[in-house]
């Protein structure tokens, strides 16, 4: 285990903020790095056309077919197979990137879907795929110009709508666009920023100037949970991956997690998960 679950941020000095690796040249040049559990503040789109592999994303392993499209959130914690036989690109860009559109970033299906990790799947003959990848190659090996960012910005929306269009056919369930679904992704980017130190529906509520009633209305109807087992998910993520992943000590992670008593947290941890901290971080001590 590491002592911090190590993030990277976006290569520095890049003319603009996103760049294409071939997944070959990432392994050869990063394998330490990648097959250990990480965060990255910018987005993934792991394109694998070659190989078997399996990604995981927290602690959900994802087999990977050839003709995979994977879409990750930045500061999803992931590690690459360790015995990789892949083949294929990923793409890499930031919100700053995305910045004249970030609205529709926030509200893509593909980097929010509030259920599982979006993965599409692309037939070898889907030109559209190819084309945009092609196009957006070739892009890059100009230098920058005025327009060179915003045609990568255009190229990548269009790979974007594309591949959301693909998931939609293939396992995407649609949340009917409404009220509730806008309070959602309201209260949901709240509690990303606010889940160490804020606990309480009551907070939330107030923040976004609804009663406790109208969100627990809004979390029900659309992903059937309360605002409380929504915070309560949340901090148990970030619980499990510090447990996991580091070596920080249990009053540590518990401080961490906004508990100043560790027998407090000790109780939380094993009242959602059933088992105490230490037996939780056993699991992976011993693998």
């Amino acid at each position: 285990m590491h002592a911090r679950i190590t993030k990277y941020e976006f290569k520095a000095g890049l003319p603009v903020e996103f760049e294409i690796i071939p997944l070959e040249k990432l392994y050869r040049n990063h394998s330490d790095m990648l097959t250990m559990p990480h965060r990255t503040g910018f987005y993934h789109i792991l394109w694998f056309q070659k190989g078997t592999p399996v990604h995981w994303v927290d602690f959900e392993p994802i087999q990977v077919q050839p003709g995979t499209l994977l879409f990750l959130n930045k500061d999803r914690v992931q590690r690459f197979d360790v015995h990789a036989d892949a083949e294929g690109y990923a793409i890499l860009f930031t919100g700053d990137f995305f910045s004249q559109d970030l609205k529709y970033l926030h509200g893509n299906i593909l980097f929010n879907d509030l259920m599982k990790v979006a993965m599409v799947h692309v037939a070898p003959d889907n030109k559209p795929f190819s084309d945009l990848m092609a196009l957006m190659q070739w892009e890059l090996t100009h230098p920058k110009d005025a327009g060179q960012p915003h045609i990568l910005h255009n190229l990548l929306h269009n790979f974007l709508l594309y591949a959301e269009r693909e998931y939609r056919q293939q396992t995407f369930t649609e949340l009917k666009k409404n009220a509730d679904l806008d309070y959602l992704l309201l209260f949901r980017e709240m509690l990303e920023k606010n889940y160490q130190t804020e606990k309480q529906v009551q907070f939330y509520a107030r923040e976004l100037l609804v009663t406790e009633k109208r969100l627990n209305t809004a979390t029900g109807k659309t992903v059937g949970k309360t605002p409380k087992e929504m915070i309560d998910d949340r901090v148990m993520l970030e619980a499990k991956r510090l447990l996991a992943h580091t070596q920080d000590t249990i009053k540590e992670i518990g401080y961490t997690l906004g508990y100043d008593e560790p027998t407090n947290f000790i109780k939380y941890f094993k009242k959602h998960n059933g088992q105490t901290p230490v037996e939780f971080r056993e699991q992976f001590t011993m693998e």
